[in-house]
Protein backbone atom coordinates (compact mmCIF):
# COMPACT_ATOMS: atom_id res chain seq x y z
CA UNK A 1 0.00 0.00 0.00
CA UNK A 2 1.46 3.17 -1.34
CA UNK A 3 0.54 6.99 -0.33
CA UNK A 4 -1.60 8.95 -2.57
CA UNK A 5 -1.98 12.87 -3.01
CA UNK A 6 -5.40 13.81 -3.91
CA UNK A 7 -6.28 17.36 -5.23
CA UNK A 8 -9.62 18.85 -5.19
CA UNK A 9 -10.01 20.57 -8.89
CA UNK A 10 -13.55 21.48 -9.02
CA UNK A 11 -16.01 23.06 -6.40
CA UNK A 12 -18.05 21.03 -4.56
CA UNK A 13 -21.05 23.18 -4.92
CA UNK A 14 -23.90 21.57 -6.75
CA UNK A 15 -23.19 18.09 -5.83
CA UNK A 16 -24.89 15.67 -4.10
CA UNK A 17 -24.68 15.83 -0.17
CA UNK A 18 -22.75 12.32 -0.13
CA UNK A 19 -20.24 13.71 -2.19
CA UNK A 20 -19.94 16.72 -0.21
CA UNK A 21 -19.23 14.21 2.92
CA UNK A 22 -17.01 12.25 1.03
CA UNK A 23 -14.98 15.38 0.16
CA UNK A 24 -14.53 16.56 3.78
CA UNK A 25 -14.05 13.47 5.36
CA UNK A 26 -11.10 12.78 2.85
CA UNK A 27 -9.89 16.19 4.45
CA UNK A 28 -10.64 18.26 1.50
CA UNK A 29 -11.61 22.03 1.77
CA UNK A 30 -11.62 24.52 -0.60
CA UNK A 31 -10.88 23.89 -5.04
CA UNK A 32 -7.08 23.33 -5.10
CA UNK A 33 -6.34 22.20 -1.62
CA UNK A 34 -4.00 18.91 -1.12
CA UNK A 35 -4.01 16.00 0.77
CA UNK A 36 -1.72 12.93 1.25
CA UNK A 37 -3.23 9.85 2.19
CA UNK A 38 -2.32 6.46 2.76
CA UNK A 39 -3.89 4.01 0.03
CA UNK A 40 -6.44 1.72 1.90
CA UNK A 41 -9.30 -0.02 0.85
CA UNK A 42 -11.42 2.71 2.30
CA UNK A 43 -9.87 5.49 0.46
CA UNK A 44 -9.59 3.80 -2.68
CA UNK A 45 -13.22 3.54 -2.46
CA UNK A 46 -13.74 7.50 -1.63
CA UNK A 47 -11.41 8.18 -4.60
CA UNK A 48 -13.54 6.12 -7.19
CA UNK A 49 -16.54 8.05 -6.10
CA UNK A 50 -14.70 11.28 -6.19
CA UNK A 51 -12.92 10.70 -9.49
CA UNK A 52 -13.93 13.09 -11.57
CA UNK A 53 -13.66 16.11 -9.28
CA UNK A 54 -10.10 14.57 -7.89
CA UNK A 55 -6.48 14.66 -8.97
CA UNK A 56 -4.92 11.74 -7.81
CA UNK A 57 -1.06 11.01 -7.73
CA UNK A 58 1.06 8.17 -6.23
CA UNK A 59 3.21 8.70 -4.18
Amino acid sequence: MGKVKLTLVKSIAKRSPSQKATVVALGLGKTHSSVIKESTPAIDGMISKLKHILKIENI
